[in-house]
């Protein structure tokens, strides 16, 4: 494991490339993609919020609920991870605290977004923006109460969908201003638009690759070229994952039988190897040498 805080060793990784952050929603998710090389994670309000509670990403799921599951998270991998942090929770107080609980779930860093709450999903119609001074504010009080100064606040702007593309890039300015480490334009509708920010803020940027949403789907090289440091695929494997299973599901149901899809299927030696099972058999054995029952 590279040395440092997680904030600090994210923070290297964005100044020696584009950073590609998949999308997580649990631990075994979040250790699939460590799996196969990913070197940061992105913790999705959304994901979390439909796996956990089938329930739509509409500001649902508490600071406590993400809290809990970002630590699951955290200690399933050994790569810095980033979460969404929805609104910062409430007013200028909640950020706070909001702050130093994610931090101590071991992330390196989060996104505070400047929407009305209750937040919509950033490619929905609806949404609303709070004042920019006010959003600045929460920039501020967030870097002021994280207690490792490499943890990563990133402000995310969804005033391009309400106001337009310059308020949002007005917005970012400011934000930076007050202290954002990086800053997440959300929804943006052209590529056109996705280099302007590129061009004017000096900021590290961050990317949302989401499917069937509002921005065109931009490769990492596209998007490195314009400046932006992370990219996130923020739901990617979930949709991907719940097709696939409804697939088998109904294949169960019409046929009776699985066997068709055992070729499309993580063996349970590749699962065992996943969460590590060798590893706790080992630990056990170990342990159980050390303290051998005896008999009188």
């Amino acid at each position: 494991m590279a040395r440092g805080s997680p904030g600090a060793r994210l923070r290297a990784l964005i100044q020696r490339e584009t950073v590609v952050l998949p999308g997580a929603f649990n631990a075994l998710s979040a250790r699939l993609a460590e799996s196969v090389g990913f070197e940061a994670l992105y913790i999705s309000g959304a994901g979390v919020t439909n796996s956990l509670t089938a329930m739509p990403d509409s500001a649902l799921l508490t600071l406590t609920e993400m809290a809990e599951q970002c630590r699951y998270v955290c200690g399933a991998v050994s790569i810095p991870c980033i979460a969404d942090a929805d609104t910062g929770y409430g007013d200028t107080l909640n950020v706070a605290r909001a702050v130093r609980e994610l931090e101590a779930a071991g992330l390196a860093g989060i996104h505070i977004e400047d929407q009305v709450a209750p937040k919509r999903c950033g490619h929905l119609e609806g949404k609303q923006v709070i004042s920019a001074a006010e959003m600045a504010r929460k920039i501020s009080t967030a870097v002021r109460s994280r207690r490792d100064p490499d943890f990563l606040i990133i402000a995310r702007t969804d005033a391009r969908a309400v106001n337009g593309v310059e308020d949002a890039i007005d917005r970012a300015l400011l934000y930076v201003e007050a202290g954002a480490d990086a800053v997440f334009p959300e929804a943006l509708q052209t590529t056109e638009e996705f280099a302007e920010f590129g061009r004017r803020i000096k900021a590290p940027l961050l990317a949302n690759m989401t499917e069937f949403g509002r921005s065109p789907l931009l490769s990492v090289s596209e998007l490195s070229d314009m400046g932006y440091k992370m990219v996130i695929f923020r739901m990617t494997q979930l949709p991907v994952m719940m097709k696939a299973a409804e697939d088998v599901l109904s294949e169960i149901k019409a046929t009776g039988t699985q066997q068709v899809f055992l070729d499309k299927m993580q063996t349970r030696a590749e699962l065992y190897d996943l969460v590590r099972y060798s590893d706790l058999t080992r630990f056990d054995v170990l342990i159980s040498a050390e303290f051998p029952e005896k008999n009188d």
